[in-house]
């Protein structure tokens, strides 16, 4: 009787066990997307400026990017709705009141998504319509 409750019981503890573990990637996800409502809530007046307030992680520099210095993209490039919009600097020119969201592709996800050319990252811009 012990043995087979002990040999019913095993198998299910050894599935339990050497299942793989839950992960949530929104929260991963998360930390590369600015929302309206936090673009509402930091009081800023521009995309630079609520970029600096909420993630100034966004801005910094990536380190280099190509061995040969004249094509290399240290610093994001910024999008606006799809369109590539310029360098940072051009956030300044983007009214807070204007964006839904601001979100973050790093390197890799840039050259796949806006092509191999941006190995510096890319912040994308999405206005409201």
């Amino acid at each position: 009787m012990r043995i087979s409750r002990l040999s019913a019981t095993l198998p299910v503890l050894f599935l339990l066990a050497c299942a793989p573990p839950k992960v949530e990637h929104h929260e991963d996800q998360n930390q590369q997307v600015i929302t309206e409502s936090e673009v509402e809530a930091s009081k800023a007046t521009n995309a630079y400026d609520v970029i600096q307030k909420l993630h100034a992680n966004f801005l910094h520099d990536r380190g280099e990017t190509s061995l040969s210095k004249t094509r290399s993209a240290p610093y994001p490039t910024v999008y606006v709705d799809g369109q590539e919009f310029g360098t940072i600097a051009s956030l300044r020119q983007i009214p807070s009141i204007q964006i839904a969201t601001i979100r973050l592709y790093h390197a890799w996800e840039a050259a796949t998504v806006f092509g191999a050319n941006k190995g510096g990252a890319v912040i994308a811009i999405t206005t409201r319509r």
